[in-house]
Order: structure tokens, then C-alpha cells, then sequence
């Protein structure tokens, strides 16, 4: 087995003032934090702006593809089952050095826009719903899901992104799915050491801060993970209930207070157009009007100023990579541009 690169991200559930940040240097590979490690003071405040669901539809696609030429996000993970996804790999090739992942992606959450996997399922498959697509929740993959299943299809998912040219930087998984139990938990850990990746993991959930649900839903149940790399303090998103005209003030909110360290903020971007609402049509949760608020949110000078002015340095996950321990080579691991390790190939023919 070779050695498991892996990134996990730690709840912060108190509240801080605003720190001073003080200019790049040189990096500090034995830093005592992951900004030092990064060449940052270790009271810097670094965030990555990720845009979820790139290959979803065009125009969520068009919009993430617009938010990362123009730096409005520094990260985007891909959805590879998805129709809309051979767009994205177009994309990328013309675009290396765009930060990207895979969004791993077990269930197909639209009633009426709903996807494949990638991999060729039995007939009993359990990652088949009645009508042959992935399941609807991620309850439904939760209570049936079979390892062998997952793995065959996480491993294709992979390879499919890595197939088509795409550089990837990282793991994450679509709606906690991937981690909604604990021996899929296992299983999503195990993918980011067959592919030399890390992958998006979260010890706590953060729960209610400033009044308002956010973080994503990604737990360990407990796995033996001392002694790796923590690189992400927390994960934060909008969760629903938040009005229009309070969206940008909701992410400052959210913002503002964070103490020093690494976060990840998450956004959903697209367009409130006809194509959108008819994926979307019953899901006003992360639905057209939704990623049309996110995306008008990244790419306002409002909130890009108050980035400014509250200190953040934005960074990428291949920018976070660089304060991963270094390999046995001496070389600090860098995104993934090849085919599938021989375990990822083991895993595949079960």
C-alpha cells in the first residue's frame, strides 16, 4: 500500500477578533502552523472559495467557469456522472492549472433531472434506484449501499476525471454522502491514499454559529486518524433560511469573526434561468435562485472589498497542498494528472 496523503477538516467553534496579516515569506516546510508551512505569519487568516457541482448543468458550469478565470472562487470540484460534465473536462484541458477535484457523487438529488453512475452497475447494484439511476437521498445510499458497490464506482469516478485530462488537487464528497456512514467514511479515506489525494473531512459538524446553520456534514465516527496532516480548521457554508437581500451580509457574518487559521468556504453557483429551474423546479434549497444569490455574492466588489479589508489570503487546494508533509521522495505531493495506482485498479476489477 503506498503512503496516504489525506486532509482533514477540524471544527472552530469559538470566536475571535480579526488578525493582522503580515506579507508572504519565505515558506517554513517545519512550521508550527500550516500558514507558517505556506510562508504566511501564523496568525493568518487563509481561505479557499469552492464552487461545488461543476458539470451539474451549463449554466452552473458557465458560472463556475467564469468565477475561477476571474479568481471570484479559487476552487471547484467536478461531478463526473453528470450529463453536463464532458463541458468541464473541455474546460479543464484548455485551463491546467485550474483547481480541481472530484466531487463524489452517489446520489442523484433532482425528481426530474437525475444522472447514471459511471461505472457499469449489476441490475441488483445497491447504488441503483427502480428506474436504473443513483439514488435520490443520501438515505437511500446510507441504509444500502454495499462496499463493493461504492468502491468500484468511487474508483470509476476518479478515473473517468483523470481519463479526460483533468489535473485533479483533491477529493470532496457531494452532500456528505460519501461520509454518512462509518464504513463509507472508511472507504472515502481509503480513495484519497489510492490516488495520492486528500480529501475534504471534517472532525465536527459546526453546528449553530452566529445564529445560523452552516458546515458540511462530514465525520470520521472515530477512525484512527492521529497523526495526519489537519490542514483545514473548518468548513462553512449558507444553510437555508436566509433572504435575498441578506445573502452577502449572512457570508460576513459567517466570516468576520474566524479566528487564524484555514477554511473552506462553500458556494453553489449558477444562473436563475429556464434551464436551472427546471432542474431545480422543487428544490428551492440550493436551487436556481440559490446559485444565482452565491454567484452574484462571489463576483460582487462588495464582498470582494470586505475580503480585503478583513485580511483573507486566498489560496487554492493545490496552494494547500504545499504544507503537506514532504514524501519519501523529499517532494511535496502535487495534483494528480495520470491514470488510476495499482490499487485504485485492484479495487476496480472486484
Amino acid at each position: 500500500m503506498k503512503p496516504t496523503t489525506r486532509v482533514f477538516a477540524i471544527s472552530i467553534l469559538s470566536v475571535f477578533g480579526c488578525s493582522i496579516i503580515l506579507p508572504q515569506t519565505t515558506p517554513n516546510p517545519n512550521g508550527s502552523t500550516v500558514a507558517e508551512r505556506l510562508g504566511y505569519a501564523a496568525n493568518s487568516r487563509i481561505l479557499i472559495i469552492h464552487a461545488n457541482d461543476f458539470g451539474m448543468s451549463h449554466s452552473v458550469d458557465i458560472a463556475i467557469m467564469e468565477a475561477l478565470e476571474n479568481r471570484w472562487v479559487t476552487s471547484a470540484s467536478v461531478m463526473t456522472p453528470c450529463p453536463w460534465f464532458p463541458e468541464v473536462a473541455q474546460w479543464a484541458r484548455a485551463h491546467p492549472d485550474a483547481d480541481l477535484g472530484v466531487h463524489l457523487t452517489l446520489n442523484s438529488d433532482w425528481t426530474t433531472y437525475r444522472w447514471l453512475p459511471v461505472s457499469p452497475q449489476l441490475k441488483n447494484s445497491s447504488l441503483l434506484d427502480a428506474d436504473g439511476y443513483l439514488p435520490l437521498t443520501t438515505a437511500n445510499v446510507a441504509v444500502a449501499a454495499k462496499a463493493p458497490d461504492l468502491e468500484v464506482e468511487t474508483h470509476a469516478q476518479v478515473d473517468k476525471a483523470l481519463r479526460l485530462g483533468i489535473h485533479l488537487s483533491h477529493l470532496d464528497p457531494h452532500m456528505g454522502t460519501m461520509t454518512s456512514t462509518p464504513e463509507m467514511s472508511k472507504i472515502y479515506v481509503s480513495l484519497g491514499g489510492d490516488y495520492h489525494l486528500p480529501v475534504l473531512l471534517e472532525k465536527l459538524e459546526i453546528g449553530i454559529w452566529n445564529d445560523m446553520r452552516v458546515g458540511i456534514r462530514t465525520k470520521n465516527y472515530g477512525l484512527q486518524l492521529s497523526g495526519e496532516p489537519i490542514l483545514l480548521d473548518a468548513v462553512i457554508q449558507i444553510m437555508p433560511g436566509i433572504p435575498k437581500t441578506k445573502w452577502i451580509d449572512a457570508y460576513e457574518k459567517m466570516l468576520a469573526p474566524l479566528p487564524p487559521g484555514v477554511y473552506q468556504l462553500v458556494v453553489h453557483l449558477g444562473y436563475d434561468d429556464a434551464e436551472m429551474r427546471g432542474a431545480t423546479s422543487d428544490h428551492p434549497h440550493w436551487g436556481a435562485q440559490w446559485r444565482q444569490n452565491d454567484f452574484d455574492m462571489v463576483r460582487s466588489p462588495e464582498f470582494q472589498q470586505f475580503l480585503k479589508d478583513q485580511g483573507f489570503i486566498l489560496v487554492s487546494w493545490k496552494d494547500l497542498g504545499k504544507a503537506l508533509p514532504l514524501k519519501p521522495s523529499g517532494e511535496v505531493p502535487q495534483s494528480v494528472t495520470g491514470s488510476k495506482s495499482e490499487s485504485s485498479a485492484q479495487a476496480i476489477q472486484h
